[in-house]
């Protein structure tokens, strides 16, 4: 009886050093957060090159203003870099493609590394390192000029070409010929030539018959059908 009750005293002790000793519970043990898996869109190898040339061209137009919308070479290398990283992320963002398209991933992995290539500009720039920057800018140079080989082997457009400031377009007739007053652009209205007005021919003086007896001379002229002697009465216009 003595032990049984000794064994009943101590039972209480040893739950709870049980319970000290975290044993059963794990309280502080986190459970880890299930982790959200997304799946890229598939996208046909036309949707693809449709929507990635429009990335592209909008990218190759802020590229090709740089020049006159930041002024240094830090703010320069600073502001490519992040147009050509917002155009991976971009590109990356479209998908992959639905069918067995080659030539994708090459593509993607030339934009990174021109992405890279310009965030070395840009570090070279912030350091005023001439030599290294000099480096830096023909690398990326050369990475420029990977990105768009492999742009074109697999159809892009804009892609495969290189940056430029877009060209505004030309207001009224400035691209193409004169306006004309019509409005139709190219179109100049021809001006009927002047006609030349002819002048009415002068109407002779009507000239005056000769009288049957006589001509229209005095004093009895040749032409009045007398003779030249004295004058004829028919012919000449006498006193009276």
């Amino acid at each position: 009886m003595g032990i049984s009750r000794r064994l009943l005293a101590t039972l209480p002790l040893f739950a709870i050093a049980l319970v000290g000793c975290g044993g059963g519970g794990g309280g502080d043990s986190t459970a880890a957060a299930p982790v959200e898996t997304t799946e890229a869109r598939a996208l046909s190898k036309e949707e693809l090159i449709t929507q990635g040339d429009a990335i592209c061209a909008e990218v190759n137009a802020a590229v090709g203003t740089v020049g006159s919308t930041s002024s240094g070479a830090e703010g320069q290398a600073s502001q490519v870099a992040g147009l050509y990283g917002g155009m991976v992320e971009r590109l990356k963002g479209l998908g992959v493609p639905s069918d067995e398209s080659s030539g994708y991933p090459e593509f993607i992995a030339s934009a990174e590394a021109l992405a890279q290539a310009e965030d070395e500009v840009k570090l070279a720039a912030e350091r005023e390192e001439g030599e290294g920057l000099s480096e830096a800018e023909t690398a990326a140079s050369s990475a420029l000029t990977s990105f768009q080989s492999a742009a074109g082997s697999f159809g892009f457009e804009d892609c495969a070409e290189a940056p430029a400031a877009p060209v505004p377009s030309a207001a009224g007739g400035e691209s193409g010929g004169e306006e004309g007053p019509g409005g139709v652009e190219g179109e100049v209205e021809e001006v009927a030539p002047e006609e030349e007005i002819e002048e009415a021919p002068e109407e002779a003086a009507p000239v005056e018959e000769e009288g049957a007896g006589g001509g229209a001379g005095v004093g009895g002229g040749t032409e009045g059908g007398g003779s030249c002697e004295g004058g004829g009465s028919s012919g000449g216009i006498g006193p009276g």
